[in-house]
């Protein structure tokens, strides 16, 4: 008759065997759902501002959710990013300039440099009306 008892060093290897094989099992899981893992798509490149009748001539909207700051200026509407181009912090309005409240840069309203530490004028996006009479706002380079 065969002895199914196990000894203390059987056991001891079993255990090891199994616990090894469930890290394994548990690391291989981890890295499957690390690597299928689906990334954000970004901020949106355009925005809608409302009907443009609504936006008065020689006005000025501020929109810190994108940032931008957006000009009606007889009859053609200017915009132009809020980010610093220094290192990126979104700038504060300063009376009729715009400052950076990290480093100091401040900014005219057209985007030019005043005061450094940036030394690169603000990007300038692209303001479109839709058929519905919509002011759109493009974000990206060059606009479209």
């Amino acid at each position: 008759m065969e002895d199914k008892t196990i000894n203390r060093r059987n056991f001891i290897q079993l255990s090891t065997r199994i616990l090894l094989y469930l890290a394994g099992l548990l690391g291989l899981g981890g890295l499957i759902r690390f690597l299928s893992h689906k990334t954000d798509s970004g901020p949106p490149s355009s925005y809608q501002l409302g009907l443009a009748v609504d936006f008065p001539i020689n006005g000025k909207m501020l929109r810190l959710d994108i940032p931008a700051v957006i000009y009606h200026l007889n009859g053609e509407y200017l915009a132009y990013s809020l980010r610093c181009t220094h290192l990126g912090c979104t700038l504060e309005e300063n009376g009729v300039n715009f400052s950076c409240p990290c480093h100091g840069s401040e900014f005219d309203q057209n985007g030019r440099v005043l005061k450094g530490p940036a030394d690169q004028s603000l990007p300038k996006f692209n303001v479109d009306i839709d058929q519905e009479g919509n002011l759109i706002l493009d974000t990206r380079e060059g606009g479209k």
